[in-house]
Parts: C-alpha cells; structure tokens; sequence
C-alpha cells in the first residue's frame, strides 16, 4: 500500500465511520472518561500529600533552619505542585490512555514530573515573596517521586481488576501474529485505560493454529490463542468483536479491503498499521498512538548533558555498590571457589560501544570444560552448571563483577546488553544499532518475558531504549529492576 493511495474509499470510510460510532458504548466512553478523571486527581491528590508529609517531616526531623509556615501556606503550596504535576503530565500525554514498553515510560515521568514541578515552585514561590526550606524541598524530591510510583502502580492494577469484572471493555480481534501484531497485542494488554481486550488473533499461515502468544512483560501471565480461519462478519460476530485490527503492513490493498468489509458487514470498528524499511541511519521504531503503534522515523538522541549525567551517576553507584557488597563479594568469590575447581572470575569477550572489544566479568557459574563462547544454557538443570552457579544464575549475583566494568567505562548501570563476537558478526543494519551506545548490566530486554530468547531477536527493546534514553528513564530502569530481583524472576 503506497502512502499516496487512497487506501479507503469514501463509501467505506462512511460505513466503517458508522461501524465505529455504532461501538463506541456510553458505558465504554464514560469507562474511560471516568478513569482519566480519577487519575488526574489521584495524581493532583498524591502531589499534594506529598508536600504536606515532607513538611511534616522536615519539622519533626528538625532538619535545617527551622522555618514555621503557616497550614494555609503549605496547603497553597501543596495544591501548586498538584495542579503542576497535572499540567506537565498532561503535557507529556500521560493521560491518553496508551502505556510504552514494559510501562518504563510511566515510571520515568512519576520520577521527573515532580522534579520539573518543584523546579518550578521555586521561581513562584520567590516572586510571592516567600521561600522555601531547602530541607523541606529536597524531602519532597524524594517522597513525591516514590507516592506517584506506587499510586501509578495501584491505578494500574485497579483498572485491570474493573476490567476483569466487565466494566468498560471492548473486544479486540488483531490480524496478524508476526512482530507487529505482537507488538500490538503487547500494547493493547499493557494500556487498560483503554479498554481494548485482545481476544483472539487471526492468522493465515496454518502452522501456528491452536499456538498462544504471550505479552512482552516481566512474567507471561497474559496470552491470547491464534486462530487460522478466513476474516468474514460472521466470524468477527462470533467472536463478539468490536475493533478489528490489522496488524500486517505488507496486505496486499485487495486484501484490506476484503477484510475491512468484513468489518463494516459485523459491524465493528477497524483500525489498521502501516510499516516501511528505511536504510541507512534513519531509524524505525515503533511508538504508541492512543493504544495502536505507527511508525516514526528519526536519528537517535545523543545530548551531551544526559551523557555526561549519565557517566557520574555510573561511577558514583558502582563506587557505592563495591563498598557497601564488598563482604558478599569475598563471600561469593569463597563459594565459588570450594564448590568446584578453576577461577573466581569468568572472562570473556564482548562488543561494546562502536564495536569494541572489552572483557567483561562475571562469577564462574559453569564448571571450565564448558565452552568458553558456546549457547547459554536455558534450563537450570544444565549439566554444565555447578551447585553455586544455579543460585548465582536464578538472583543475578554472577553478574555483580561487571561493576567493575562499569568504573572501567566499558559497561553502564543501564544500557543494551553486550554480545559476543560472533553473534555480532551475523548483525543486519538494524541490529548493529545497537551498539551506538555503551552496554549496561541491565535494560529492558532483561526485564521482560523475552529474556529467555536471544537478545538480537527481540531488538525491539534495545531500539526502544536508545530512542527515548533519558536520566530520569535509567532510574525507572533500576527501579524496575530492584522489583524483578525481589520477585526471584
């Protein structure tokens, strides 16, 4: 489908218009208005207590200067911040229903928005004649951040449990079980807000009948079945749809239109992606459009701020992290070494940034006749893997050495996971994006479900990171992070 041509005709447009508006339930639009409205002031209210429990704090620390302010002023000042965090979340379309990847994204503005809000206050509160306690501010950077995270948490919940009762839910049909349909069925799960429930997926290669795709999440609790079977209204009637998606850029336009009639005859609203493959430096990426994925095209971000911002922050955590797990290391380092014969430490190659070669560090899990560059084992009951190697593979402690690599500067806290050599070697152009950055010890490939597969073949978290990498969205990383290794994932 050229992007010139009138992929729908006027007549159909009106009929699927028509279909559309037909599906769009009072019940379904007051569901979300409802749910938008609840989050606006649950994210004004949680602002506001959070300036009023940090004042409180800050007098009952008695941290500073002791500065009285009156209960009408902090109440002033709280209801600010609330209607500040508001507006720039709404600035950043916090409130349009869709989620990003693994929902970093969210946890990425609950972390920055207080701090530009705050940032904000302060000129306010100085043209008002009026300051404010740098110990109160400095506990409000922190307490507001951690309240908005969790409300975050617990409004996302609570839509899913009013989800699963009924309540404001619109049954979703995507054609297509390649990655764009994946991507979508992944999108649609992780965006409640928008009440779109993916309940089947229709494909025309017979082979994967009967098979389940699951979400791009950190556990595989959500699938959906895949069905072979020709699109016709009485299909989309059975399964009670209300929005057909399409989910396969390269339909032929007689197709479409096969099936976009099939969705005006049942009735239901159709929406539909469009994908291209751009060489050289541009880059594909897919981003989230009220809940459906387009494609953007663009160069990835490289601000020499954030860069520099992001190498101190490396070498002051990994500098605290090596003090404070100095002890568990030599205890490890013992473990490892009664438990089996050979070195503490396993070296070996990686690409780093631009293609570089580094060594990176980890603690022996695997006994010395194994293959130093051979397949990672995927079942814990690999003979290759010692009795410490099991326990250190399951929490990720044999990757705690690679702090070193990041005082090094060959690795970062955050970033793309470094590969070995000969699986670099087999990259196309767009897996060798990924090593425009530095690598990290953790990112989002390793908190998701796809974790269990090879990272090139799930480059889409890897492109995702580089194209939206932020300070604020490293921390949501890391957080992120901190409750996967609680969880024992």
């Amino acid at each position: 489908m050229g992007a010139s041509e009138p992929i729908i005709t006027n007549v159909l447009t009106e009929d699927l218009t028509a279909a559309a508006n037909e599906q769009r339930s009072f019940s379904s639009d007051f569901f979300r208005k409802a749910v938008t409205f609840a989050e606006v002031t649950a994210d004004f209210v949680t602002s506001a207590a959070g300036i009023c429990i940090a004042y409180y704090l800050y007098f009952s620390l008695q941290i500073g200067k002791h500065v009285h302010y009156p209960m009408r002023e902090v109440t002033v000042i709280a209801s600010v911040v609330g209607m500040l965090v508001v507006l720039l979340l709404e600035r950043d379309g916090a409130y349009r229903g869709g989620t990003s990847l693994l929902r970093i994204r969210e946890t990425e503005r609950a972390i920055s928005v207080p701090w530009q809000a705050l940032l904000l206050l302060l000129p306010i509160t100085f043209f008002l004649g009026r300051t404010f306690s740098r110990g109160a501010l400095i506990l409000a950077l922190i307490i507001v951040p951690i309240l908005l995270v969790i409300q975050k948490h617990l409004t996302f919940s609570t839509i899913r449990i009013l989800h699963a009762k009924g309540y404001g839910v619109q049954r979703v049909v995507i054609y297509g079980a390649g990655y764009t349909g994946r991507r979508v069925l992944s999108a649609l799960l992780h965006s409640p807000k928008l009440g779109l429930n993916p309940t089947v997926i229709i494909d025309d290669n017979p082979a994967l009948h009967g098979r389940s795709i699951f979400e791009l999440g950190y556990r595989r609790h959500r699938s959906v079945e895949v069905q072979c079977e020709s699109i016709t209204p009485e299909m989309l009637k059975s399964c009670q749809c209300d929005m057909l998606v399409i989910a396969i850029p390269s339909l032929s336009r007689e197709k479409f239109f096969e099936v976009a009639q099939a969705a005006v005859g049942a009735k239901a609203e159709l929406a539909f992606l469009s994908d291209r493959e751009i060489g050289g430096h541009y880059w594909m990426e897919s981003i989230d459009v009220d809940g459906l994925l387009l494609t953007s095209v663009g160069t990835p971000i490289a601000a020499w701020r954030y860069n520099m911002a992001k190498r101190v922050f490396d070498l002051v955590v990994s500098s605290i992290l090596l003090l404070l797990l100095g002890p568990a290391l030599l205890a490890i380092a013992l473990l490892v070494r009664l438990d089996s014969s050979g070195p503490v430490l396993f070296v070996q190659k990686r690409v780093g940034k631009k293609g570089r070669l580094f060594n990176m560090y980890k603690f022996r899990s695997m006994r010395t006749d194994a293959p130093k560059y051979g397949v990672s084992p995927t079942e814990a009951k690999d003979p290759r893997i010692t009795r410490v190697g099991r326990f250190l593979r399951k929490t990720s402690l044999d990757e705690i050495p690679q702090i070193f690599n990041v005082l090094k500067g060959d690795m970062s806290l955050v970033g793309p996971r470094p590969e070995m050599p000969f699986i670099v070697e087999g990259y196309d152009l767009r897996q060798r994006q990924r090593l425009q950055v530095v690598p990290g010890i953790t990112g989002l490939w390793q908190l998701s479900a796809d974790r269990a597969f090879h990272i090139h073949e799930n480059i889409q978290y890897d492109l995702y990171y580089i194209r939206n990498r932020s300070f604020f969205m490293d921390l949501a990383v890391l957080v992120h992070t901190a409750f996967f290794a609680m969880r024992g994932v």
